[in-house]
């Protein structure tokens, strides 16, 4: 636990000496106490999947007591469009946990993640992050095992240009400066989200980067960690915020939509899964990708063209989705192959002395690390519905777990060629394709709704909702409508440039 403690950025786990699981109303209380906290911010996320705000200058003790104790009204309506006016009260309820010193407000301030809860005080059952909790126990209480996630946020950065040291264009990926002028920028946002209690494994500059008249676009990317569920969701939504509010500071803007240009790389929230049993991961076997692993692949790949209709929920997601744009188009996996749908990367399976190798000095280590493999779903993007994602990847590893035919289709769908190649034709026209629309996915979802309600992660009525409202973008065939009219694609961009 000290070792745990001891360099976590977070200022609540120093000061309190204790990991964020284990925060009490008691610790939250002697925190704002003994640091001259002068506010409380309630946060909670809405249908746009931005985190929404209510503000409280905290009066005495027995005020803030009561805040804690009894969390507060919000209107419903105002926040999901499902919810009808006439029973649109509902309450935010703070998760302690979630607790963080906010970085940007100039009073003394400590936010904290809220769940709803209905008006007999149940938790709401269509909120998105009450189907992701729900998702997690069911998984649980049908496999014994803990399924884990971690995201990789790409966004583009935007400001004036500058002349100095321009970067080729879509030669960005690593780039260091002076060719890539927003690096000090992003570590100084993954300072923030580390305070504010995410879990980040790495930064860099990806290989989008171009200029459009005066303005400059540079793509950047901030890969997490593996956690549970609820804290990748929590994390990935703080982490957007943070982005988003650090550059206004800077007088630049962000986006994470999925398609801002033509010709240029898109961005993509790739989100990497895991399954552990025990506390210890089942996805490696005698040195090779499991059975298990494989079978929860299956699953990804029978439910990918109805999950587009929670990571993919615009009609610019489907200008990305296409050919040779190293995103995914065809309903298949492979290792470290990006052009597939589901991706192995690479997971420290083989020989472990390259360290050894490289550092001559270092004593050989024979520790396994072969827990660090994980598998990639590479077609959500920005877009998507972080909560209800992440629940539907869940429901579709259960899925694959209880297909009777699971190792069979992940056989059928491997491919460790380049599947474009004139060569492998014959492979790819095998192959199943994801949605080129959103209407097309919302019919996916319509056709596989069972899987979803199967065990009531999803409501019926949540399903229908998202049909209808995919459905409403009525663009079906909007690609072969607009594909060539660059002033149709740039207004439909302006629209969904803030999605997420």
């Amino acid at each position: 636990m000290k070792d745990t403690i001891e360099m976590n950025p977070n200022p609540l786990v120093q000061y309190l000496n204790k990991l964020p699981q284990d925060f009490t109303k008691a610790d939250l209380i002697k925190y704002i106490e003994d640091n001259n906290i002068e506010m409380i911010n309630f946060r909670y996320v809405g249908w746009d999947s931005r985190l929404k705000t209510l503000n409280f200058i905290i009066n005495d003790k027995e005020h803030l007591d009561e805040l804690l104790s009894t969390g507060e009204r919000v209107d419903g309506s105002s926040i999901f469009s499902f919810v009808e006016a006439g029973s649109s009260d509902l309450y935010v309820i703070p998760r302690y946990k979630t607790a963080f010193l906010n970085p940007f407000s100039e009073i003394p301030s400590l936010d904290i993640l809220c769940s709803y809860y209905n008006k007999d005080g149940e938790p709401l059952v269509s909120s998105p992050e009450n189907i992701l909790r729900k998702s997690d126990e069911v998984f649980k209480e049908k496999t014994g095992l803990t399924f884990e996630v971690m995201g990789e946020l790409e966004y583009y950065i935007i400001c004036e240009k500058d002349e100095l040291f321009e970067a080729d264009d879509q030669k960005g990926y690593h780039e260091s400066t002076p060719f890539s002028k927003w690096g000090e920028f992003r570590t100084e946002a993954m300072k923030a989200i580390t305070q504010c209690g995410g879990k980040i494994k790495y930064g860099h500059s990806e290989v989008g980067n171009f200029s459009v008249g005066d303005l400059e676009y540079e793509q950047n990317e901030i890969e997490f960690l593996a956690t549970n569920l609820e804290d990748a969701a929590d994390q990935l939504v703080i982490a957007k915020w943070i982005l988003r509010t650090l550059a206004y500071e800077y007088d630049a803007t962000i986006t994470f939509a999925p398609k801002i240009t033509v010709g240029k790389a898109g961005s993509g929230l790739h989100i990497h899964t895991k399954l552990l049993k025990s506390g210890k991961s089942v996805m490696i076997e005698n040195g090779k990708l499991s059975d298990t692993a494989k079978k929860a692949i299956a699953g990804y790949l029978d439910l990918a063209s109805s999950l587009t209709a929670f990571g993919n929920t615009n009609p610019t997601s489907y200008f990305r989705l296409v050919p040779h744009q190293e995103a995914p188009t065809n309903i298949c996996w492979g290792d470290r192959n990006r052009s597939v749908l589901v991706r192995v990367p690479l997971g420290w399976c083989g020989k472990n002395d390259m360290i050894n190798h490289a550092n001559p000095k270092e004593k050989p280590s024979n520790k396994d690390f072969s827990d660090k493999q994980t598998v990639e779903f590479r077609c959500p993007d920005g877009s998507a519905d972080i909560h209800l994602l992440l629940a539907g990847l869940c429901v579709a590893a259960l899925h694959g777990l209880e297909m009777k035919d699971a190792l069979e289709y992940a056989e059928k769908t491997y491919v460790d060629v380049n599947i474009f190649e004139e060569k492998n034709k014959a492979k790819l026209e095998e192959l199943s394709q994801l949605p080129t629309s959103c209407y097309e996915s919302a019919e996916c979802l319509e056709k596989q709704k069972d899987i979803y309600t199967k065990y009531d992660v999803f409501s019926e009525g949540m399903i229908d909702w998202i049909v209808e409202y995919l459905k409403a973008f009525k663009d079906k065939n909007i690609r072969e409508e607009i594909e060539n009219d660059e002033e149709k694609i740039m207004n439909l961009v302006n629209k969904f440039f803030h999605c997420g």
